[in-house]
């Protein structure tokens, strides 16, 4: 009761609201990551009690998961890596004129994949993270094969499954280009000094959906949008009937892969998303405007909050960047991660957790009202929107590194990709393989050392032979109902 008081007063309830607020409109912005939100703003908290400093922090991480869902959806613009699988839903449903009721879906899955998270990230945290330590290496391999598996559920009428894979393959290939981890070598960077760290998927997220998709919108007048269905606003329209049940798929999947050390929320937005397909009684309206791919895309990288900050908390050990930025700011206040932060320092970090709750419930409040305001940032004008949006697409991608060479790269992906999406290959696809590639490289090269050379390590644990099981489960219905197609 003592913790809720601190919570509830009302400094900390401005403090979160603001913190929220701004991580909605940072998430908003693409480039402007979660991770890049809390980096900066971790000075600012300084001076800060640390309990209001954490409780600001915990506010933008939240509405920034959040806040990425929202161009997504309306201009098939992620904001955040983790809105990639969003958009592949949200615009088709926004051009439909349903923007509003994908709004109100992914704001909903936010918050119940958000709170699930923190519910037992405040419940079982030291249990969970000690069971984290078993995942190694070569789980973490099999966990990227299961994100790539989402491929093969990307592939639709529009994108034939070979095509797809091709798209996934070069964007695996574009990944390996930089430095390899392991042998020190360079890889692919053709004597460029600002290709040794490889190529930031930032610049290529914003040239493969925002810059291309203002490219297309350039040549309308207006746009191709039923604007009858955006006037009435679908206020009234409830949702979907059995949409809770993607929700809470996407909420367990999202927390599960968040307290896996190191994982990240695009992995669970995609293993959501591809569960969601597998059990949904409509798989041939995925990719057409599916509000149950965003229910579980949402509830999984939104999951992935609480569940991120378990190993953090518990053992010091960053479940994704977003949550190594706040170990700092942690660390920088004199909190160690460890067993003291829920003894000696249960003052501040239960405060902290329970305040996370709160930032939920925010952006679900300014989520739900400004849903149907927001829907009509579809019907501005091409003439205007063209070049508000690059505008802020070249920002985003220079902020990222302060480099002009993320332009050139951002507007590369962009020719590039336009020329491959009007050849019928899924851009989905490739930036899929552009993320998720690094994590399976890794993986796969880690477990084959400790493995001693011997690719038995992928089979061992029992963990491992789940994922497997859970690989094949994946796998198999499309592809047999490809081969029966084809057969057809």
């Amino acid at each position: 009761m003592e913790y809720l008081q601190v919570v509830f007063s009302f400094e900390a309830l401005l403090t979160i609201a603001i913190g929220t607020i701004a991580g909605v409109a940072i998430g908003g912005m693409p480039g402007l990551t979660a991770t890049m939100a809390v980096g900066l703003l971790v000075p600012f908290t300084y001076t800060m009690d640390p309990t209001m400093g954490l409780m600001l922090l915990g506010g933008i991480y939240c509405g920034a998961m959040y806040g990425g869902s929202i161009p997504a959806i309306l201009l098939n613009t992620p904001g955040t890596p983790a809105a990639v699988a969003t958009a592949i839903e949200g615009y088709p449903m926004s051009k439909q004129g349903r923007g509003a009721l994908a709004l109100k879906v992914s704001v909903t899955a936010s918050f119940m994949g958000g709170s699930f998270s923190v519910l037992i990230l405040l419940l079982f945290a030291p249990f969970l993270a000690r069971q984290a330590l078993a995942f190694g290496p070569a789980e973490t391999f099999l966990l990227a094969l299961m994100g790539l598996a989402g491929i093969i559920s990307i592939a639709d009428e529009n994108s034939s499954l070979i095509k797809a894979l091709i798209a996934g393959l070069i964007g695996m290939i574009i990944a390996v280009i930089g430095t390899d981890d392991m042998s020190g070598s360079l890889r692919y960077t053709m004597g460029m000094i600002e290709l040794i760290d490889g190529i930031d998927f930032m610049p290529a997220l914003i040239g493969l959906f925002s810059m291309i998709q203002m490219l297309e919108l350039a040549g309308m007048k207006t746009h191709e949008i039923d604007t009858s269905l955006i006037d009435k606003q679908h206020k009234k329209e409830p949702m979907p009937k059995g949409i809770f049940k993607h929700m809470a798929l996407g909420s367990g999947t999202g927390t599960l892969i968040g307290i896996l050390p190191g994982e990240g929320a695009t992995i669970a937005a995609f293993i959501s998303y591809n569960f969601s397909k597998r059990i949904s009684k409509v798989k041939e309206l995925f990719g057409k405007g599916n509000p149950e791919g965003i229910a579980a895309a949402e509830a999984g990288n939104n999951g992935c909050v609480g569940g991120s900050l378990v190993p953090t908390l518990t053992l010091g050990i960053p479940g994704n960047s977003v949550a190594a930025a706040l170990m700092g700011a942690f660390i920088i206040q004199g909190m160690i991660p460890g067993p003291e932060l829920f003894t000696e320092y249960a003052d501040r970090t239960y405060p902290f957790i329970i305040s996370m709750f709160v930032a939920n419930g925010v952006f679900l409040i300014v989520g739900l009202t400004f849903a149907p305001y927001l829907a009509r940032i579809a019907l501005i004008p091409p003439a205007i929107m063209v070049p508000v949006v690059s505008a802020f697409a070249v920002l985003g991608s220079y902020a990222l590194n302060n480099a002009v060479f993320d332009i050139y790269m951002m507007i590369g992906f962009a020719l590039g990709g336009l020329v491959l999406k009007k050849l019928g290959f899924s851009l989905e696809a490739l930036i899929l393989g552009l993320i998720l590639g690094p994590i399976a490289e890794g993986g796969f090269t880690q477990g084959m050392i400790i493995g001693h050379g011997s690719p038995m390590i992928f089979f061992e644990s029992s963990i491992a032979k789940v994922m497997w099981v859970i690989i094949f489960i994946l796998l198999i219905p499309p592809l047999y109902s490809y081969l029966k197609s084809k057969r057809t």
